[in-house]
């Protein structure tokens, strides 16, 4: 694992295995442009835990409330 001052740089496997999907599924996400911000270390794609949490946080829903009936 490659440090980046206190945060870790995943690979892409290791990315996938965080986010709980394939290493294909990020592949394609990469492509479309839907994937967690990257960088590119020579030929290796990394990715920063920091833009991992975030990519997620910016997914979560907010719970909704329904009424009784």
């Amino acid at each position: 694992m490659t440090e980046l001052g206190n945060e870790n740089a995943l690979n892409e496997r290791q990315a996938a295995k965080y986010l709980g999907v394939s290493a294909g599924t990020l592949r394609l996400w990469r492509a479309e442009n839907r994937s967690p911000r990257y960088f590119r270390a020579g030929k290796l794609i990394r990715f920063r835990v920091r833009d991992l949490n975030e990519w997620i946080e910016q997914r979560l829903s907010t719970p909704t409330t329904t009424k009784a009936q």
